[in-house]
């Protein structure tokens, strides 16, 4: 099939799960210069496919259902991280390599840095560029609630960090379970527990470390 601009996404939607799809570049599926009919080019194309003369481009689909993320930037995505995720253990240690978890920094129970590492120089624009798109898409307003949420406490910066690192974890989960993402799940996964029991003991350790109580010596 010929085709020009983005004409070919829906067809390619249908067929992909049946048929043994080719996507190739125009420039490497020209005919010889001359007469110059749909027919021939037809012929042509379906003649050099048979020759095994077609290079195919690559199309990551399971990533392109991530919001905000389009054709460029699924393939910019997959050039950095590829698709194997067997080489990270967990989403945390990805986000960990691209740059977008804050650093661990504490001492003496008080944390002195929060503000995220200086990897992930390539990737991490681009994420925070899909996660400014995701916030005004209409159709997944999950993430335009998340970010207002995060925007109250801590503002823009980290609001936006925190959603280029929830898109980063579904792409880990795309791809290595190869499901399309899925709305439900995430907002099952979000919800708080149904029942959050503290005894008095944890209540008391917890505020002290926080510093909101004070206990005096006998």
């Amino acid at each position: 099939m010929e085709s020009t601009g983005k004409y070919w996404i829906p067809v390619w939607n249908v067929l992909e799960n049946t048929c043994n799809c080719v996507l190739a570049h125009p420039k490497y599926a020209k005919a010889i210069k001359g007469k110059k009919t749909d027919k021939r080019d037809a012929k042509w194309i379906a003649d050099i496919f048979k020759h095994d003369l077609i290079v195919g481009s690559f199309i990551p689909p399971l990533v392109l259902t991530v919001p905000g993320i389009k054709d460029f930037s699924a393939v910019a995505i997959i050039g950095e991280i590829g698709v194997d995720m067997s080489v990270f253990e967990t989403s945390r240690h990805l986000c960990s390599w691209a740059g977008l978890t804050p650093q661990n920094d504490q001492s003496a129970g008080k944390k002195k840095t929060t503000r995220i590492s200086r990897a992930g120089q390539y990737i991490k624009p681009l994420l925070v560029q899909c996660a400014l798109c995701a916030i005004r898409c209409k159709d997944n307003p999950e993430i335009a609630n998340r970010y207002n949420a995060i925007k109250k406490r801590r503002g823009h910066k980290k609001a936006i960090i925190a959603v280029a690192r929830m898109l980063l974890t579904a792409i880990y989960n795309i791809l290595k379970k190869s499901e399309p993402y899925n709305v439900e799940l995430y907002c099952k996964s979000d919800l708080p527990p149904v029942q959050r029991v503290v005894t008095v003991e944890q209540a008391v350790f917890i505020l002290q470390r926080q510093g909101y109580l004070v206990t005096a010596s006998p």
